[in-house]
């Protein structure tokens, strides 16, 4: 091959290397877009499998709303979810009194505190609290007791449990002449219990 066959080869050989150089730079970039279409594509199919979870747990977060909604409400109506009920609390007193037809009831309500026992209950985010109550009373006997605190629970005014209780004889000396006498006195603490969401207890913070 001469100079001359070299010459008349030039223009060839350059279109076959732009040809070869556009080639390759169409395979890289195509590769790449590939790669970038791929990782789009696993974007893509990733949300669509978190969307599709989404709407799975809101139809059973929707499915348990409404299988508990009245539960909640009955607890919610009882006094033990939501805020304290203080004023249902001193209804409920009043009327068990009467219904116990005990002779008055002193009270004295201490501050809202976490529940004392509430570690032996799996309560999750709730926030059991309680408020003590100390009642003091003048009975004519031990079963007056018990028919107060049946009379208070079937209120509906509130939850509570009856944490003590201490029952004293008293003289009767100053009570002659009158036409019952009490022969004992009560002291007894009560815990009203209270379950605040953790919405609630959320918001205040």
């Amino acid at each position: 091959m001469n100079r001359e066959d070299l010459q008349a080869l030039r223009v060839p050989l350059l279109v076959l290397g732009i040809t070869l150089l556009t080639a390759v730079l169409v395979v890289y970039f195509s590769g790449v877009m590939l790669d970038d279409a791929h990782a789009t594509r696993t974007k893509r199919e990733a949300q669509l499998r978190q969307a599709r979870l989404q709407i799975l747990h809101a139809g059973e977060e929707k499915e348990r709303i409404v299988r508990y909604v009245g539960a909640y409400q009955r607890l919610a109506r009882a006094g033990l979810v939501g805020e304290e009920q203080r004023i249902n609390w001193l209804d409920s007193l009043r009327i068990a009194n009467h219904e116990a037809q005990i002779f008055g009831v002193e009270y004295g309500i201490g501050a809202q505190k976490p529940y004392a026992y509430a570690s032996e209950f799996d309560t999750g985010k709730l926030l059991l609290q309680e408020s003590v109550m100390h009642l003091k009373f003048r009975l004519l006997h031990e079963e007056d007791l018990l028919r107060f605190f049946q009379a208070l629970a079937h209120q509906g005014g509130g939850v509570f449990t009856q944490d003590q209780c201490q029952i004293r004889r008293q003289s009767t000396k100053d009570d002659k002449g009158v036409q019952f006498q009490t022969n004992l006195t009560a002291e007894c603490d009560v815990r009203w219990i209270t379950i605040n969401p953790p919405a609630a207890t959320e918001a205040k913070s």
